[in-house]
């Protein structure tokens, strides 16, 4: 964690790192905690820990694994699913949309988030499938 513009930043990293296919060299977080609220970058089925990805060709388990990497973030964020209050989903493939439901359904279950879905033509790399991102308010 860093704090940079008065923020905490959680899990910085480089692109270079994250993408060494690509020529890119950008500064950038998993989390943002701006005051009482957390932003979370766009998850996606990969371990956080490795940078591998998880569950290729499975949108079900990509999704699984993305709600876990938020829940991480939340809670090193200081905050937990329930203070959830929006997510951001994209899908490949709008036949995902029932699976990928289901799994988020079951992580949010009683939080009552909004979200928007999103079917996109890609995501950075072929193999994923779905990207989560979220917003989170901690309480005063």
């Amino acid at each position: 964690m860093i704090v940079a513009g008065g923020h905490r930043r959680i899990r910085p990293f480089n692109t270079k790192d994250t993408y060494p296919e690509q020529n890119l060299d950008n500064d950038l977080c998993q989390a943002v905690v701006a005051g009482n609220t957390v932003y979370v970058r766009g998850q996606i089925g990969q371990d956080l820990d490795t940078s591998e990805s998880v569950g290729i060709g499975d949108v079900g388990v990509q999704t699984e694994q993305a709600m876990a990497n938020i829940a991480m973030l939340l809670d090193e964020a200081g905050a937990t699913m329930e203070h959830l209050v929006k997510l951001t989903i994209y899908i490949v493939d709008p036949r995902y949309r029932e699976t990928v439901y289901r799994a988020i359904g079951r992580h949010t279950k009683g939080v009552h988030p909004i979200s928007t879905g999103i079917v996109v033509s890609a995501l950075a790399r072929p193999e994923w499938l779905v990207e989560i991102d979220a917003i989170a308010v901690i309480p005063s």
